[in-house]
């Protein structure tokens, strides 16, 4: 279908991030991706692991891309997309024992960083796992020249964007009750964090 959004990204990186969620996600039953983007994640995964529901989620406008790779694909586990912005007032009224997000957080103003964990308990289940790809920034400074590069271009096209800080993030989890479970190294320099509740 011509007509489905397509990243190129989300195409090279998904088996290394499938790899990270077969491990962290074995004996997960729901997740919530935030920021679904094309959707072609909540395809891919929901398809690799059969077991889990997977909930995509994304702003309005991306939903009807979302939908057309869930229609195509057709799989069991994938509900229709839910609208979610992280500074809306109501979040999902459920929830879940996963969440996923992807390459959100560099796109995202620091409020909306911010607003994103504070809301995460509303939605986190007693013993949720959160795992988080993209890349970070450690001790202040960029882990490799295009991470800087990727940087630059991001607050050229928006001045609140930007690579984020690993240690104010991993603050933020720590603040709503998650303790790192692994931070692992991802092609293209970026990475998977994963956090745990309980």
């Amino acid at each position: 279908m011509s007509d489905k959004p397509y990243s190129p990204a989300s195409e090279r990186n998904r088996e290394p991030i499938l790899g990270v969620l077969r491990q962290h996600f074995a004996d997960r039953r729901s997740v919530l991706e935030i920021g679904s983007g094309t959707g072609q994640h909540a395809v891919h995964f929901a398809a690799g692991l059969p077991h889990l529901d997977w909930q995509a989620s994304d702003q309005p406008e991306y939903l009807d891309g979302i939908r057309a790779w869930l229609d195509e694909a057709a799989l069991p586990n994938t509900p229709a997309p839910l609208e979610l912005n992280v500074t809306q007032a109501h979040w999902p009224a459920r929830r879940y024992d996963a969440v996923y997000s992807a390459n959100t957080l560099h796109i995202m103003s620091w409020a909306e960083v911010e607003r994103l964990f504070a809301r995460l308990p509303e939605v986190l289940a007693a013993d949720a796992k959160l795992v988080i790809y993209g890349p970070f920034n450690y001790g202040g400074r960029f882990s490799s020249d295009s991470n800087a590069a990727f940087d630059a271009s991001l607050k050229a096209q928006a001045p609140h964007r930007g690579i984020r800080d690993f240690e104010a993030v991993d603050a933020f989890a720590r603040a709503i009750g998650l303790a790192l479970l692994e931070d692992r190294a991802m092609p293209a320099n970026n990475r998977c964090l994963v956090w745990a509740r309980g």
